[in-house]
């Protein structure tokens, strides 16, 4: 008998600024989508920062909610397909990039393996993924830490502007 897939809700943290950064933040949204045990539940609006502890052209970040069958690694994987797609190379911590898609959010698990860590470690210092989440989750919680509203008061310094529709 085939167990059952149980369903997770997972946040994806998405930014770009290499190139078309609008349109590859929008091209990754639908990939998410079509992706295989993957549904887009809510995305936020498009935003836009100055690059942290890095250089180059602002980026373009947005948050989405999917839910998935795939387990956490396997829906790393399914991200890391995203990024090659848009011919994402890293040759350096934080160089600009064509598409950057992180793995914020699995359900309330924690983990902390030596190719993911979840909740992402910076996520609670960073506007660029508070702001966009909170929009489309309010109430969600960091698992182990505390409502993710509780850490804006640490990030109102990060310039971050939303852009139009």
């Amino acid at each position: 008998m085939a167990s059952e897939r149980v369903t997770v809700t997972a946040y994806i943290g998405i930014g770009a600024n290499l190139g078309d950064a609008r349109a590859n933040v929008l091209d990754a949204v639908a990939r998410l989508a079509r992706a295989s045990g993957c549904v887009v539940t809510a995305v936020s609006s498009l935003y836009r920062t100055a690059p942290i502890d890095s250089s180059g052209d602002d980026y373009v970040n947005a948050v989405a909610a999917i839910d998935t069958t795939l387990d956490a690694h396997a829906l790393l994987h399914t991200l890391q397909e995203i990024e090659q797609a848009h011919g994402r190379e890293r040759p350096y911590r934080n160089a600009p990039r064509t598409l950057d898609l992180d793995l914020l959010l699995y359900g309330q698990e924690q983990i902390d393996s030596p190719t993911l860590t979840v909740p992402h470690p910076r996520m609670c210092e960073r506007a660029f993924v508070l702001v966009p989440l909170l929009e489309i989750a309010p109430g969600v919680t960091i698992p182990g830490r505390m409502p993710a509203r509780c850490f804006e008061s640490a990030v109102q310094d990060q310039a971050i502007t939303k852009e139009n529709p």
